[in-house]
């Protein structure tokens, strides 16, 4: 049996939504599809999908698999890719978009390194906290902080953000610093978030984990507005350390609750799926990853 090509027939299956629309892009018929299929499970003794006459949906073990199969091809269109390409300079255009601080303190510093390092490849930043559409925008990679939320694309871990509790010293002079987690609840919190909603912060402290809810009368989905917000004393808010540290050293923003650890926030780079990963790709994040280990409040270990 060719697992690795029925592994393949399988992921298409799962994102596609159907067997037939996986056959038209595979340019096969919908039995050839289902067979694969049929023989992979017989090969690993468990069922992966669950058909009905319309519809399929994941089992247990077909949603694990499903996921090790999308990072394991992913690596390995990666590992034939590198191979593939040596020797070959990367060229062309490369859309990336990226949330706006990241892009102005942490991209923006290193790009000219970067295009004389790859002097064929022209940068078309989006820079935007919006979620784009990968696809439908023509974008080849998104820099995003958080969960994944998009099965169908590939993850490259960047480094685990860390965070800050900060605030301005006239508004903890007014309304008094706060000493441990639950005293949030008596203060203003500036929250960031792209939709109204119930929010908390995480901590951990001596090995435990404290979750507590916060409010206030302002929020955004923008970091660079919630960090302005706080220098001129509207609340207390949660913002990565890269972001604050000018703000601290020059005394616009103190740091709060110092003895907990905030939770960290995964940084990704993402990209769409496809049989080979273009050099370009793999080459920005690649460089991006370098010049983040080297960076003073960036962990190397993160990455």
């Amino acid at each position: 049996m060719d697992q690795l090509g029925a592994m393949r027939v399988f992921v298409r299956v799962v994102q596609s939504g159907s067997f037939s629309a996986a056959a038209r892009e595979l340019l096969t018929s919908q039995a050839s599809v289902s067979k694969k299929v049929a023989t992979l499970e017989a090969e690993l003794g468990v069922k992966l999908l669950r058909r009905t006459s319309r519809d399929h949906a994941l089992t247990p073990e077909g949603a694990d698999y499903y996921h090790h199969c999308v990072n394991w091809l992913a690596e390995l269109d990666e590992v034939e890719g590198r191979i593939r390409a040596q020797g070959v300079q990367p060229k062309g255009n490369l859309r990336i978009t990226a949330p706006y601080p990241f892009a102005r303190q942490i991209l923006a510093p290193v790009m000219t390194e970067f295009l004389e390092r790859y002097p064929d490849i022209q940068l078309d930043f989006l820079v935007s906290d919006r979620r784009s559409d990968l696809q439908a925008e023509g974008i080849d990679i998104a820099i995003r902080a958080g969960h994944l939320e998009d099965s169908s694309l590939i993850v490259r871990h960047l480094f685990d953000n860390p965070m800050l509790l900060v605030a301005s010293p006239d508004y903890l002079s007014r309304q008094g610093v706060p000493e441990t987690p639950d005293a949030l609840s008596q203060h203003q919190c500036i929250v960031y978030s792209p939709v109204r909603a119930v929010h908390s912060w995480r901590f951990q402290y001596q090995g435990n984990t404290i979750v507590v809810p916060v409010r206030g009368p302002f929020q955004s989905d923008s970091g660079d507005m919630n960090l302005e917000a706080a220098i001129a004393g509207m609340g207390i808010t949660e913002l990565p350390v890269w972001m604050v540290e000018q703000a601290l050293s020059d005394g616009r923003l103190v740091q709060v609750l110092a003895s907990y650890q905030a939770d960290n926030v995964p940084f990704n780079a993402l990209y769409p799926q496809s049989r080979h990963v273009p050099l370009k790709v793999r080459c920005f994040i690649d460089f991006l990853k370098e010049k983040l280990a080297q960076h003073p409040h960036i962990s190397p270990n993160s990455g």
